[in-house]
């Protein structure tokens, strides 16, 4: 099984370092549990019209350490309700970057990526060849690759499909 490239506009592009994800929907918001209500706030203090404007397979720029903060997963899954297909930064939380890989959701580290991008741009992941070319601007940049555990993660849909496909494949441990 292979990764399906992401192809998306940059829908925004997060200007500051150790951004708190938890700001995309608003701390008073993060124990909304209902995903249309929570989609709705969703960027709102940034762009009023972010969630009407947003496309299916669009994608985010971050800066650095991006996802700082609480590992809070509210935010994220407003994003992909409004069909944010991933995210690209210059770095990434290790917290952050470990619980949406783990749900499936592709992160991409890319140095150079937020001064090389302006909102709207369309952009490319090729996982074959470990680049993001925007397509917009007619330039590539290197990305650093996924682990093998972490590219299987995101094949499999996430960390759970990804254990019960291994746990299926292998003879469990025997007795010595």
């Amino acid at each position: 099984m292979s990764l399906p490239n992401l192809h998306g506009r940059a829908a925004w592009i997060f200007t500051e370092d150790d951004f708190d994800i938890d700001l995309i929907v608003g701390i008073k918001n993060i124990k909304i549990t209902d995903i249309h209500e929570l989609a709705a706030v969703t960027m709102s203090s940034y762009d009023p019209d972010f969630a009407r404007s947003v496309k299916k397979g669009d994608l985010l720029v971050g800066g650095h350490n991006f996802g700082y903060g609480h590992p809070h997963y509210p935010a994220m899954r407003a994003m992909r309700h409004l069909g944010v297909a991933g995210v690209i930064a210059e770095s990434f939380s290790p917290g952050f970057f470990r619980g949406e890989i783990s749900m499936g959701f592709p992160l991409v580290t890319c140095p150079g990526i937020r001064e090389a991008t302006e909102r709207w741009d369309e952009l490319r992941v090729d996982w074959a060849a470990s680049t993001v070319s925007n397509l917009t601007r007619g330039t590539t940049l290197p990305f650093e690759p996924l682990s093998s555990v972490e590219r299987g993660t995101l094949e499999a849909g996430g960390f759970i499909p990804y254990l019960k496909a291994r746990l299926g494949r292998e003879p469990a441990p025997t007795a010595s």
